[in-house]
């Protein structure tokens, strides 16, 4: 049955955090039909709102996939390590798939994904919502129009608090082999939006340390990253999980030829500073605020928007709002820039 016909249906793996968030969204949304959500631990312990517990319950990827369900698009929303193994099941099963980010841990995992969809002929969404917010818009709006001219510099600060309240013993924060590192859990919103507009990047340079995390993770907590835009201009990432208590701040700053802009706030929500020759900025609806997970804050709550895009995808109305190509950029981007670490920091990307 054409999808211009039907509900879409859904199933959501890994019932965390944002794997509930998607649930929420894609039960509320008319379009939808959530005919399931998986986990591994014990729904009685999983904590889901009322809305959830009326969904069937599924403990086993692979057992739910036997019984050939009719289920149009899963999506995975597990730590990050088990991504590509269960982006690849799901493939095989012939079933669209969205993918929270990071994509995979490695370049490598995210081409067999990307091979993988090619050979089914289904679709791979990832995850990257903060392109959504209005300031997001507009900034992208005044590249591709080339109203800033030529971009000279562009500064990215990613400065968030993650403590032992995050990093608990029974998580699988922290871990190098299910994490990834900060830059993939944390930051890979902030690195997709710096792809998104300027492209990609060369002459890597970083420092990397951990002041805070010794004893809570496998990998740094901080870093200073320079490079280069292929595209021209030059870059810098600043960024820290190591803050106190709070999130302090997200923030872009671009300097170009004709003006500079900041973006600032939490969650780049802000326009803090627009200068531009012969430029009057609008006037932008406020962003949606950060998903509050009690003892700490993510990113904006901009989910609805990208299922929204799956489903107008599907029905023939709109394209893929973040393909597999760019969630592979994002991935290869992070590998290259913790690829120079020192040894200290020299895990292997799984």
């Amino acid at each position: 049955m054409p999808f211009q016909d039907k509900k879409v249906n859904f199933a959501v793996v890994g019932m965390g955090h944002i794997g509930k968030r998607h649930a929420d969204m894609i039960a509320r949304n008319r379009e939808c039909e959530l005919v399931a959500i998986l986990d591994v631990l014990p729904q009685e312990t999983l904590q889901l709102p009322p809305l959830l517990q009326q969904i069937p319950f599924y403990s086993s990827l692979n057992s739910y996939l036997a019984t050939d369900p009719d289920v149009d698009v899963i999506t995975i929303a597990t730590p990050n390590g088990y991504h590509a193994e269960q982006a690849l099941l799901c493939l095989e099963a012939r079933k669209h798939i969205v993918i929270e980010k990071p994509m995979t841990l490695s370049r490598q995992d995210a081409e067999k994904v990307i091979f993988k969809a090619l050979h089914v002929l289904k679709h791979v969404f990832t995850v990257m919502q903060n392109r959504y917010s209005p300031p997001s818009v507009w900034i992208k709006n005044l590249i591709d129009r080339g109203t800033l001219g030529k971009i000279y510099m562009v500064q990215l600060n990613c400065y968030w608090n993650r403590d032992e309240r995050y990093y608990t013993k029974d998580s699988w924060h922290g871990s190098q082999a299910l994490d990834g590192g900060t830059l993939f859990t944390q930051f890979s919103h902030f690195i997709d939006m710096m792809y998104w507009l300027f492209g990609d990047i060369e002459n890597i340079q970083a420092k990397f340390s951990d002041f805070a995390h010794q004893h809570l993770t496998e990998f740094e907590d901080s870093g200073f990253v320079c490079f280069d835009f292929v595209n021209g201009g030059m870059g810098c990432l600043n960024y820290s999980t190591a803050i106190w208590n709070q999130n302090m701040e997200s923030s872009m700053t671009i300097i170009a030829e004709n003006g500079s802009v900041k973006i600032g706030g939490q969650y780049m929500d802000q326009v803090a500073y627009c200068h531009i020759k012969d430029y009057t900025p609008p006037a932008l609806v406020p962003t949606n605020p950060g998903n509050d997970y009690g003892s700490y804050k993510g990113s904006a709550q901009n989910h609805h928007y990208v299922i929204e895009n799956v489903v107008d995808t599907l029905k023939g109305r709109n394209t893929i709002a973040t393909n597999a190509l760019e969630g592979l950029k994002v991935v290869e981007i992070i590998e290259r820039i913790y690829g120079i670490r020192p040894t200290k920091y020299n895990f292997p990307v799984v």
